[in-house]
């Protein structure tokens, strides 16, 4: 294959990473101006766990274009990444595949993302039900602003934390659809040279499998941070999926 794409109609910044960029960035300054007049932007359409009443179904749109007000960096990457690795692919897709492509790669990061820690939320839960918890118990649990590492002697105060943040810790920002973004880039241009920090080159296919296999790594083995990893991984696989779904329809990866 080919990875020379030379085209008249070639744009720097085409229009849906542009609107995008604009959409994300409005979100970022809004959160940032209602956050001075006590509105949390990010706790109405950051993505809660599902069972959380915090919950709503818009949220698994909505938190695609939430960033943290207090990382700068986590906006500045995801929108130089979604540049760097997407205007090729909206330049040779077209704007509806491009917009298609994107958006069900971040469903899929959120709906993978939700589905493990659903899971996690349960076992926990499982956990504080042996050891005495009633419904009503774990009910008021996740909908106190606070837990009571007294509550319950005879659980370690982790499970406590991690239950209770389980329900309470809502995901934002545009990663898993910015992965996604980079698997179709590694799928569509292999070969390619990625200058990682602008000075060690990378071939694409081998920077996906690294990132891949570092995501899947940490998603195992927490490091404590509040990186989503099975998010990525989420947008990574949903991007993979698709586009075979695209070459087995004899859809191509070209437009």
């Amino acid at each position: 294959m080919s990875n020379n794409y030379q085209s008249t109609t070639f744009k720097r910044l085409p229009d849906v990473i542009k609107n995008l960029i604009i959409i994300n960035g409005l979100f970022f300054v809004g959160s940032i101006v209602l956050k001075n007049f006590g509105i949390d932007l990010i706790e109405k359409l950051g993505l809660f766990l599902p069972g959380s009443i915090n919950f709503a179904p818009y949220q698994f749109i909505t938190h695609m274009f939430m960033h943290s007000t207090v990382n700068y960096g986590h906006i500045f990457m995801n929108m130089f990444m979604l540049w760097m690795f997407g205007n090729m692919l909206e330049n040779i897709w077209g704007a509806k595949r491009f917009l298609t492509y994107y958006m069900i790669t971040g469903l899929g990061a959120a709906l993978l993302y939700s589905g493990v820690h659903y899971i996690e939320a349960m076992m926990l839960q499982s956990e504080l039900i042996d050891a005495g918890m009633t419904s009503s118990d774990l009910v008021n649990l996740v909908t106190t602003s606070r837990y009571d590492p007294a509550i319950l002697s005879n659980v370690g105060e982790d499970v406590l934390r991690n239950y209770w943040l389980a329900y309470n810790t809502p995901v934002i920002g545009a990663s898993g659809a910015v992965y996604g973004v980079l698997m179709a880039f590694g799928m569509l241009f292999p070969n390619m040279k990625i200058y990682v920090y602008f000075l060690f080159p990378i071939k694409a296919k081998w920077m996906v499998i690294i990132l891949g296999a570092i995501e899947f790594f940490q998603g195992f083995h927490p490091d404590g941070s509040n990186v989503a990893h099975f998010a990525h991984l989420g947008g990574m696989l949903f991007g993979f999926l698709l586009i075979k779904y695209w070459q087995k329809k004899g859809m191509g990866t070209y437009s």
